[in-house]
């Protein structure tokens, strides 16, 4: 099974939400439509413009903590080398 570590922005250089799942197409889908209540509905954090997968469920929890513990300017250069434009890749994934 694949497991994925992803982070959603608001906007470029905007709010980011980082999270874990083995099912990116559809998490990103229910976060898009609010059907996640709390951090990324309040804060319209809907584009996915970082993910990241691996075949251990422990190795992408231990992954999601790490990313979430590094500092702004870390997460955003993460993002900037792979997607410097910050598209939403659930568009390419859908």
């Amino acid at each position: 099974m694949q497991y994925y570590v992803y982070i959603l922005a608001s906007q470029k250089h905007g709010t980011l939400y980082i999270g874990v799942t083995n099912d990116l197409l559809r998490r990103v889908y229910e976060h898009k439509n609010n059907f996640i209540k709390g951090f990324t509905e309040k804060y319209c954090v809907y584009n996915l413009v970082y993910f990241e997968t691996t075949d251990s469920v422990g190795s992408a929890i231990g992954r999601e903590k790490q990313l979430k513990k590094w500092n702004r300017q870390w997460k955003i250069r993460l993002i900037e080398k792979n997607n410097p434009e910050w598209k939403d890749l659930y568009v390419d994934l859908s």
